[in-house]
């Protein structure tokens, strides 16, 4: 773990490009890992509006001109330097791709949105456990009964990650994470999972299950897997997105998104 953290965004991102698949939580340690959503130029200002109606979920980064392969905050391929990727046809998840460059189209706009394995490291640092982390496995992902503010053509419910946290540390889990407010900030919910519609929690819709010991709280925080949620729900004919998890490494530091 100690050599995935010390790899530089280039690295990684050349890792990926060469074949490496695995969820980037713990990897390039102090650099901004970001979500990927990329829609046909007709449905871009939706998502737009999409986004600043849901800023918890969807705290956009940046945004590509149509056709664009890279980004200012991303200096890689966006066609090829995350590890994984999906693609939807008509809301479905058609398959899932090592690569999605012959898919890649002159209309298409690719949005960075902000995700919560940026402030991991500073939970670390507080000596707050990651438990997906410690397991080396994905952040469980859950989709809830909360509903996302519609715009046009876009809908869909809110989905969280999960974070055990010792009972005692939950107030230092919410204050550290409560200074990142670009990358999903302080965590929507505490507890009581049943109070998001989320009836088994060792059942995530995304990711893989963690152990909840005893003296530990679930904690929830808004995720940016949430956006192809909204496709699902509103089957755009056409979108891509990562694979949930499996994160775009940005050139951006983390402390870029601190606030005092």
């Amino acid at each position: 773990m100690t050599q995935l953290r010390a790899m530089t965004p280039e690295q990684a991102r050349a890792a990926f490009r060469a074949g490496l698949r695995v969820p980037t939580s713990g990897y390039s340690a102090g650099w901004t890992q970001a979500n990927l959503i990329v829609l046909p130029r007709e449905y871009a200002y939706e998502f737009l509006l999409f986004a600043q109606r849901n800023p918890r979920s969807c705290p956009v980064l940046d945004v590509t001109e149509p056709g664009e392969t890279s980004a200012s905050i991303f200096a890689g391929d966006l066609r090829t330097d995350l590890p994984a990727y999906t693609v939807y046809r008509d809301g479905e998840l058609a398959e899932q791709r090592a690569e999605v460059a012959g898919l890649w189209r002159d209309d298409l706009v690719s949005f960075l949105v902000g995700c919560s394995f940026t402030f991991e490291a500073a939970l670390s640092e507080a000596e707050v456990p990651v438990r997906h982390v410690e397991a080396g496995c994905n952040v469980p992902m859950y989709r809830t009964s909360r509903e996302c503010r519609p715009a046009g053509r876009l809908s869909g419910p809110l989905v969280v990650s999960m974070r055990p946290i010792p009972a005692e540390l939950v107030s230092t889990a919410v204050r550290v994470t409560s200074r990142y407010p670009a990358v999903h900030g302080a965590p929507v919910h505490i507890g009581a999972p049943e109070e998001l519609g989320i009836q088994d929690i060792s059942r995530p819709d995304f990711g893989d299950a963690v152990a909840i010991r005893p003296g530990e709280i679930p904690v929830f925080w808004a995720c940016g897997v949430t956006p192809q949620a909204a496709v699902m729900r509103s089957k755009p004919p056409f979108a891509i997105g990562h694979a949930p998890g499996h994160m775009a490494i940005t050139d951006v530091r983390d402390s870029r998104f601190l606030v005092p």
